[in-house]
């Protein structure tokens, strides 16, 4: 006899958010920010204390069918025996610990990578990265747990990394990679990928003699409405009509 597999819940998010958030998971598959591990994820509108986040596949190829719903302790729904992702701890944590997060992505930028392992701050030298005014600390889990692989696999580490986070953007990971947070998807979206960007021109900045300044940008953020057209131009193409 073939065994009875129980088919997951209906999730507790509006059409819309399902809409974005898989739209979302694609531009940064398409813009490089998310690789074939990174992932975003997006609080409940429907059940703030539960976020939805998809199942463990590539970014690139999220539909709405690998959405999951999942509790405040980063689990998902009776019945739902999909394999999540181990580091969901990250944004179940950063859930909890700020109210005002309505969405967060960890991503594995590697323009960012360096600045989390050298004494080199990352400061907002371009004026799309005006939102690093906020800081952007450094979390080390070796202080957490010496004995690790870099992964936050439970609820204590996810809590540590939110700590750190603070009232911040985003907050680099030594040796891993960056996450960041925002009051809508759109919002996360435009804030990893021009973390990444902002980096990038940071480091090669380094390479130039005479800057002017270490902060060379307002502390106000430019709109979002222009990139993100141009983003769902590029990322989203199919993702409305795929269900594979």
């Amino acid at each position: 006899m073939k065994k009875k597999t129980s088919k997951p819940a209906k999730i507790a998010a509006s059409p819309a958010l399902i809409e974005d958030l898989v739209a979302a998971s694609r531009i940064l598959a398409n813009e490089g920010v998310l690789d074939g591990y990174g992932h975003i994820s997006a609080r409940s509108d429907q059940r703030p204390d539960h976020f939805i986040m998809s199942r463990s596949r590539a970014p690139a190829l999220v539909t709405a069918a690998d959405l999951m719903q999942l509790n405040p302790e980063s689990e998902p729904l009776p019945g739902d025996e999909r394999k999540g992702f181990i580091e969901r701890y990250i944004h179940g944590e950063i859930y909890r610990t700020r109210p005002d997060v309505m969405a967060v992505v960890h991503s594995h930028s590697p323009s960012v990578i360096p600045f989390g392992v050298t004494r080199t701050k990352l400061r907002p030298v371009s004026h799309m990265g005006g939102f690093l005014w906020s800081g952007a600390p450094v979390w080390d889990i070796r202080k957490v747990r010496e004995e690790n692989d870099l992964l936050v696999r439970d609820r204590p580490l996810g809590k540590a990394l939110a700590g750190a986070l603070g009232s911040a953007s985003c907050v680099l990971m030594r040796g891993h990679g960056v996450t960041v947070v925002g009051s809508s998807i759109q919002e996360a979206v435009f804030r990893a990928i021009y973390t990444e960007m902002n980096a990038r021109v940071q480091l090669q900045s380094t390479l130039l003699e005479g800057q002017s300044s270490s902060s060379a940008t307002t502390k106000r953020a430019p709109s979002m409405r222009q990139t993100a057209a141009r983003w769902s131009g590029r990322g989203s193409c199919g993702a409305r009509r795929s269900n594979s």
